[in-house]
């Protein structure tokens, strides 16, 4: 782990695409292996599907050629390694899966909602019962990515990816046939296991292969799935359990993950940095999409396996593999990044904005039940505001944080690298991160004092549904802003950081689920919700601290991790 988003030497760099064969990549690395290339845009814009192979082949060139680039680092030599080979239709491919992945667990979560009041009555159980089945999602939906996030960083993305979505398919066929308030529970549980590690792996994946410059707008990309999901579940479970029974919800996710598991099978590349660098190293066979293992046996039956791997340096191929070597998975790493000064600070608010954020959100129902006297598919469509809401903020969040970051680069004299990744040993990072997220966490805590209140008077539904709105939009972008720094804390251990991120906050979130209904029967809407947004504002010096510590407390531990590995090496 370390908080450079330079990537280790040695590393290929990007050539020609290759067209047809590989023929023309070895022929290249015997005839040319001594003279210049020339890297340009135009080459990183059309590498294709070889671009392992053909990037292997240029590492042997010795003497490239400088990279004119003029946004280049001065402090990164201009002959080194791209962050990552990937050209950007790929990248925008690859985040566009994982996006869709990352749908499926918040997916689950809210397509459940408008259910809660007919399960209720199905099962003979009280709300705060019922409302354990959310408590217990929200636990294992931190618990599962303890495991998976360590798996992940160490196998790769798509072993990861694949076993989670088997174990959800088969979750959600259980709880379409189950007939108890204990078989629903149980299940639950499991179907958050699968579906809950697709959120730390997209993240995962933007730290592979996007460098700090630019990471809020992908992270803005990846992060749209999981938030476009509370706009639109909430109405497909309200038409479902409405016209087709609420078991049709739980048959729904089955096809819709059957349906994602195609591309992921066939198309979707491994990214991982411990298993294939910047992309440039091949992965091992069974870590391959089903087209790119095609395209390897071909041409090792064409070429043979020593001409097609030998571009790749042997130190290089080596440090891998021991990276490689599977274990079991350790969810004891979330905790290494918990302990931290700087990331536990980070986490620690983070989940107390989380847990008031999922406190409105999950007694929704309820209240507009009570309030409104709604049925199951208004309940739904009283989601649509908070939706449109969280749909926006990512993209908007990560526009404006790329903004704030060039802004202080340029302050700062750092001059920034979009291809390579630059030094942020002196860089304000913490600055360029919660700049952005301060603003939008002072609205969204007023929305949320705002909304207990409106709510005790029993208005117009155009009232909360505003409010609903603006909630959505900042509070799920100040997560976005908090989500980008952590990931600049572990570029390369991404997933694991994500995962003690969801630990924390998804533990929070449980306990606050779990009390809610009963806080709002005690204190009354009104006290409930001011009571909420008093403990926000509390704990807000957290993001003064660690602007003003922050830097020191990261330089710390980037200088004990390279201790550590040179004492390692």
């Amino acid at each position: 782990m370390t908080c450079l988003d330079t990537p280790p030497r040695g590393m290929s760099e990007t050539k020609d695409e290759v067209k047809e064969e590989y023929a023309d990549v070895i022929e290249s690395d015997k005839t040319e292996r001594m003279k210049d290339t020339k890297r340009s845009e135009e080459d990183e814009k059309h590498h294709g599907d070889f671009a392992t192979v053909s990037s292997a082949a240029s590492s042997m060139h010795e003497g490239q050629s400088e990279d004119h680039d003029p946004e280049a680092i001065t402090t990164v030599p201009s002959n080194s390694p791209p962050y990552s080979v990937f050209s950007k239709k790929q990248k925008y491919f690859i985040v566009c899966l994982a996006a869709w992945g990352g749908f499926f667990s918040p997916l689950s979560a809210n397509i459940y909602f408008p259910a809660l009041t007919k399960l209720v009555v199905e099962y003979n159980v009280s709300s705060t019962l019922m409302n354990l089945t959310l408590t217990s999602y929200l636990i294992f939906q931190g618990l599962a990515p303890t495991f998976f996030g360590d798996f992940a960083d160490m196998a790769g993305r798509r072993p990861a990816y694949i076993i989670g979505f088997i174990i959800y398919i088969g979750a959600n066929i259980g709880l379409a046939l189950q007939n108890s308030y204990a078989a629903l529970f149980v299940l639950r549980c499991i179907q958050s296991t699968g579906s809950s590690a697709t959120i730390a792996l997209g993240n995962g994946v933007v730290a592979d292969i996007a460098t700090s410059s630019e990471r809020g707008t992908w992270m803005g990309y990846v992060t749209s799935g999981p938030m476009v999901a509370p706009a639109i579940a909430p109405i497909i479970g309200g038409l479902l359990s409405e016209f087709l029974g609420w078991r049709a919800i739980f048959w729904f996710l089955v096809i819709m993950a059957g349906v994602y598991m195609l591309p992921l099978i066939l198309f979707f590349p491994e990214t991982g940095r411990n298993v294939v660098g910047n992309g440039s190293i091949p992965p091992q066979s069974f870590n391959m999409s089903l087209l790119n293992y095609l395209q390897a046996r071909k041409a090792r039956k064409a070429y043979g396996e020593n001409e097609l791997t030998r571009a790749v340096s042997r130190d290089e191929q080596q440090a891998l593999a021991r990276k490689r070597k599977l274990r079991i998975p350790n969810p004891l790493g979330t905790l290494k990044v918990i302990g931290q000064k700087d990331a536990g600070l980070l986490l620690f608010y983070n989940s107390l904005v989380y847990t008031a954020f999922y406190t409105v959100i999950s007694s929704a129902p309820y209240l507009f039940e009570e309030i409104y006297g709604f049925n199951d598919l208004q309940i739904g469509l009283s989601f649509i505001p908070f939706g449109v809401g969280a749909m926006i903020a990512p993209m908007t969040a990560g526009k404006l944080l790329d903004w704030n970051y060039r802004r202080l680069a340029k302050k700062t004299g750092l001059r920034i690298d979009k291809k390579r990744g630059e030094d942020l040993r002196d860089f304000p990072l913490e600055r360029a991160r919660l700049h952005i997220a301060f603003p939008m966490l002072v609205i969204g805590t007023l929305v949320i004092l705002c909304y207990g209140w409106v709510l005790q008077v029993e208005p117009s539904l155009a009232a909360p549904l505003v409010l609903h709105f603006f909630l959505g939009l900042c509070l799920t972008g100040a997560f976005n802003c908090m989500s980008v720094m952590l990931v600049d804390y572990y570029p390369l251990s991404s997933a694991t950081a994500t995962a003690a991120n969801n630990l924390v906050r998804c533990f929070m979130g449980a306990g606050g689920t779990a009390v809610i209904t009963m806080m709002i029967d005690a204190m009354g809407r009104g006290w409930c919700f001011t009571f909420i947004a008093g403990v926000i504002t509390f704990f807000s010096p957290i993001l003064w601290v660690l602007m003003k510590w922050g830097p020191k407390w990261r330089e710390e531990r980037r200088l004990k991790i390279e201790s550590q590995a040179n004492a390692g090496g």
